[in-house]
């Protein structure tokens, strides 16, 4: 059950293939605007959110200055559930941070392989699996990917196979 209609979710949003489009003026990917936004638009829920687009950028990119704001951003909210968009490549490390940096939350963090513009895309199951998770978890910090959720401090990119796993 998606958290009741009163109680507002945090969605951050910071980049990663997940908001990456394509622009053929440069011939390469980017980041674009947050798809978080339309996904949850479209999915016509019965919940209020809070969007905050944090960074812009390629998780490889983000460094512990951009966890620090994004800790701060949440911590800037009254919202006890936060879903935060993020690349895959760094969203360990960003878990694990704002487990040290955050208490009295619930946080799932959640990304894409392949960016919400794909028609084959992982996006809209990642988020839908994210607030799901949001909705029974406790405080604490969590990566939901793939249909499955992790705690923040037992899960790995596994490259290879594309995937998150137990470690």
């Amino acid at each position: 059950m998606i958290p009741t209609s009163n109680e507002k979710i945090l969605v951050l949003s910071t980049g990663g293939t997940i908001d990456k489009d394509y622009f053929d003026r440069i011939t390469e990917y980017q980041v674009g605007e947050p798809s978080v936004v339309n996904i949850l638009k479209e999915a016509n829920l019965n919940a209020q959110f809070e969007f905050v687009e944090v960074l812009k950028k390629d998780s490889l990119d983000v460094n512990d200055d951009d966890r620090a704001l994004m800790s701060q951003a949440i911590l800037a909210s009254n919202c006890k559930k936060v879903l935060i968009t993020h690349g895959t490549d760094t969203l360990v490390d960003t878990a694990k941070y704002l487990q040290q940096a955050v208490t009295q939350r619930a946080i799932v963090l959640t990304g894409a392989f392949k960016p919400a513009i794909f028609k084959s895309t992982d996006a809209s199951i990642n988020i839908g699996t994210a607030l799901g998770a949001l909705s029974v978890l406790q405080e604490g910090v969590y990566i939901a990917i793939s249909g499955r959720v992790f705690p923040a401090d037992n899960v790995k990119k596994n490259y290879e196979k594309c995937q998150f796993e137990n470690l």
